[in-house]
């Protein structure tokens, strides 16, 4: 049963290193995803990175062996980091939402609104934010130990004093969640309106006159070959028709594009919600209610669980954007290029050396 467990932790680990790495690679050296956007997602990359090269083999090796080898003052350390990069994680998704948020209902000024150097700058809050969460423990906030014996000392577990894990649960978790539903809740608001208006090709809109006393502006879509689409403003007053076009195709198109790139972020928001969830609902009830006993299995189920979202976003972002598969794709293949050139050349040099 441990083999399993270590088989299966260690793909885990895999998984989240490579994944991410893929990401920052893509980001990296294509060209197509440097925008603000995918500065916020190569973040989150990075927070998941960190995650699975500083944290999870040490999580591993205690969850399969169930014992600390490496010391109670490296356990401080590890928690702490653990605490920062799921942290910097979930707040790196608040703040694509709020990113997606602004490319939905604002298409056209989005690129005035959220510049490189914001989101550069936003990228450094939610470090700072999640430094401020994480580093209570190491400063003290955190179980009082009197005396250790041997059994302890080889035990690095989760801080559980109930002051710390409000604070800590509240701020990494429950507030940032609570605003990325908001956010999604007025995004798909919005992208219901906009949808309705491109299904049915009309949107109108009543104002008043003051030389008429009504006029009524019908926006009219049309969709062909030639001209992918044209938008034409029709203005009724009285009983006499204007027609004049209107600059709404270059909306409608950047629309479409930020509405698909929302869709594919709210995937990745129901994941995280799906994967953290339980963790941080066991964490505070385990901490605050004494009587209480939370099977240790079901406990390492709900911690890694959470650890899994950490894996996903690259498989996500892979079977939903196509800029990403593509990306994903090109290097992979170039990996896979370069690995046949470096076989030839040793078949060719042993060749010439024999």
């Amino acid at each position: 049963m441990s083999l399993v467990v270590a088989v299966a932790l260690s793909v885990i680990v895999l998984l989240t290193i490579g994944g991410n790495l893929l990401i920052l690679a893509a980001v990296l050296f294509n060209s197509n995803l440097r925008g603000p956007t995918h500065i916020l997602i190569a973040n989150l990359a990075v927070a998941d990175l960190l995650l699975g090269f500083l944290v999870l083999p040490f999580s591993a090796t205690l969850e399969v062996t169930g014992n600390w080898y490496f010391g109670p003052i490296f356990c401080d350390v590890w928690a702490a980091v653990d605490v920062l990069c799921c942290t910097a994680s979930i707040m790196s998704l608040c703040v694509i939402s709020v990113d997606r948020y602004i490319g939905v209902t604002r298409p056209l000024n989005y690129y005035s609104i959220v510049t490189a150097k914001r989101s550069t700058v936003l990228c450094l809050i939610v470090w700072i934010s999640s430094l401020s969460i994480s580093i209570g423990p190491l400063l003290g906030w955190k179980e009082r130990m009197l005396l250790l014996d041997s059994a302890e000392l080889q035990a690095c577990n989760v801080n559980k004093e109930k002051a710390y894990v409000l604070f800590s649960t509240i701020g990494s978790f429950y507030l940032p969640t609570l605003i990325i539903l908001a956010i999604y809740w007025r995004i798909y608001r919005t992208a219901v309106k906009q949808t309705k208006f491109l299904e049915s090709g009309t949107k109108t809109d009543k104002s008043t006159s003051s030389l008429s006393g009504s006029e009524v502006l019908t926006l009219r879509v049309h969709v062909g070959r030639a001209n992918p689409m044209k938008t034409v403003a029709t203005t009724t007053v009285g009983h006499h028709h204007h027609h004049r076009p209107t600059g709404l195709s270059a909306k409608m198109f950047k629309f479409r594009r930020q509405k698909k790139a929302a869709k594919t972020l709210g995937i990745v928001v129901g994941a995280f919600l799906l994967c953290w969830f339980p963790f941080f609902v066991i964490l505070p009830v385990e901490a605050l209610c004494s009587t209480c006993n939370i099977p240790s299995p079901l406990f390492s189920c709900c911690f890694w669980l959470g650890y899994c979202n950490s894996c996903l976003n690259p498989f996500i972002y892979a079977s939903t954007s196509r800029e990403f598969k593509r990306a994903f794709s090109k290097i992979l293949c170039d990996c896979r290029g370069g690995q046949q050139q470096s076989r030839s050349r040793r078949r060719a040099a042993s060749t010439v050396g024999g």
